[in-house]
């Protein structure tokens, strides 16, 4: 190979790391997460069927999506492994709403992030932008991220100018 030759890679800001984890489906329980259809989702409901002479013990997942709240099922035998994928919330606080509707937040490191939308969530989005824009409160949101994706689910006000 000669000097002049460049390689070039797609970097990846998560080095690597996979965005599931296998764990048996048997041991998934209620509350968990899963991903069904190759979407992160809460389980909702877990049942156990037990079935004929030589056959697996079946596990029926009723699930939840995490991010748009469509209902997921999936069979699988509880032998086998599925995938549950890597959830992580985290606390920002929020700088600034822009007029398309993407939120301004401040990280731990004190830098900025700026490529969130305001949630799809009417309530969740007139709490934000009410508390923010009208109150002047100052307020702290919570991103949920899985699987590449992230969206903000909850929101606290902290104190508000008097």
């Amino acid at each position: 190979m000669s000097d002049s030759e460049e390689h070039h890679f797609e970097s990846k800001a998560d080095a690597g790391a996979s965005k599931t984890y296998p764990q048996q489906a048997g041991t998934i329980r209620k509350n968990g997460y899963i991903v069904i259809k190759n979407r992160p989702c809460k389980v909702v409901e877990v049942s156990t069927s037990k079935t004929g002479k030589h056959g697996h013990a079946k596990c029926h997942f009723v699930g939840i999506d995490i991010f748009n709240g469509k209902k997921l099922e999936d069979i699988v035998p509880s032998s086998h492994n599925c995938d549950v994928p890597h959830v992580d919330r985290t606390d920002y606080q929020l700088i600034d709403i822009s007029e398309d509707g993407f939120v301004s937040l401040l990280t731990e490191s004190g830098n900025t992030k700026d490529d969130l939308k305001l949630p799809a969530d009417e309530t969740l989005n007139a709490q934000i932008k009410n508390g923010f824009g009208e109150e002047g409160k100052d307020m702290i949101l919570t991103v949920m991220s899985a699987m590449g994706e992230e969206q903000i689910c909850a929101v606290k006000e902290i104190g508000g100018k008097s």
